[in-house]
């Protein structure tokens, strides 16, 4: 059986590294009409694009209230094939670990809207689909 360990620094040596700030949510991205500047760097660190990209499209805050345009956004980047497959799969990775973080929200103190749990679900069937 192969390590796991091994396994993982494989697939990571494979990827272009870039900075990335390891947290999608949108506050901590600032537009200042010429070029994004971020706010947060508490998880940044070295990191894949594809990944970087996934944390933002899935990020709740990315769609739970003013939903981001994915296909419009993701429109900006040019992705090899390699990347792309990577989106796709770390998409579905970080949807499925927000339903986990969603599922237990708070019932007498909800971080998130009604529904938002359900929502997310629909999400994750869509990108599995």
């Amino acid at each position: 059986m192969a390590c796991p360990v091994g396994a993982g620094h494989g697939w990571s040596a494979s990827c272009p590294h870039v900075f990335g700030s390891g947290d999608g949510n949108l506050a901590n991205y600032l537009w200042d009409g010429q070029r994004v500047q971020v706010v947060d760097f508490e998880d940044s660190g070295l990191s894949d694009r594809a990944f970087e990209l996934a944390e933002i499209t899935e990020h709740v805050g990315s769609w739970v209230e003013q939903p981001l345009d994915v296909d419009g956004f993701l429109s900006h980047f040019e992705l090899t094939n390699a990347e792309f497959a990577r989106l796709v799969d770390c998409r579905r990775l970080l949807a499925l670990v927000w339903l986990f973080l969603l599922a237990f929200d708070a019932a007498d103190n909800p971080r998130n809207p009604p529904g938002t749990a359900e929502r997310q679900a629909s999400r994750l069937l869509h990108l599995l689909a």
